[in-house]
């Protein structure tokens, strides 16, 4: 609706409010059986990438069980894009060792936060999203309805690397003057 004081031609260009869709949460929980790159262990820690975007977690060091628990967070403004995953092993002296990588697909979590649910009792399964040769699943992931969100929960096994896999929550958090879904 144009304001009798700001004609529509006037506007400022679109900003990345008007393109957002909102924020996707990434809790990287811990890495399970991941590979050895130094003598006996590796120091892991986690590049999350989506388009510009690059979170890193901190790196846990000596320790191929890696609990890390934190958020990174990304802008969502195409949810089809994809997102990347690799682990890498931190070394002092020398470039920082690949230990596998994997894909986030989150259309299907997308799709069930666009039911706009509310009021489900916690615990609630939305949906279920089955490992295949499309997806980077190590089991089964549940999207279901805890605490009044919708949260999914994933195990992904690394890829181009002879072990490991990454356990990931995401989370949707909607922004105040974003697109919204």
């Amino acid at each position: 609706m144009d304001s009798p004081i700001t004609p529509s031609s006037a506007r400022t260009p679109t900003s990345m409010m008007d393109n957002l869709l909102g924020i996707l949460r990434i809790r990287v929980k811990r890495g399970v059986n991941l590979a050895v790159r130094d003598v006996r262990s590796s120091d892991p820690y986690v590049v999350v990438k989506m388009g510009n975007q690059k979170l890193k977690t901190r790196v846990v060091k000596k320790d191929v069980n890696p609990e890390w628990n934190e958020d990174l967070t990304l802008s969502i403004t195409d949810p089809n894009a994809p997102i990347k995953l690799t682990v890498y092993d931190h070394d002092t002296f020398s470039k920082d060792d690949k230990m596998g990588d994997a894909e986030i697909d989150i259309k299907t979590y997308i799709e069930a936060l666009k039911m706009h649910l509310e009021e489900l009792p916690g615990g609630t399964i939305i949906s279920k999203v089955q490992p295949s040769r499309n997806n980077c699943l190590a089991e089964e992931s549940c999207i279901f309805w805890s605490e009044g969100k919708v949260v999914q929960d994933l195990v992904l096994r690394l890829r181009n690397v002879e072990c490991g896999e990454v356990e990931i929550q995401l989370q949707w958090i909607d922004l105040p003057g974003s697109k919204g879904l």
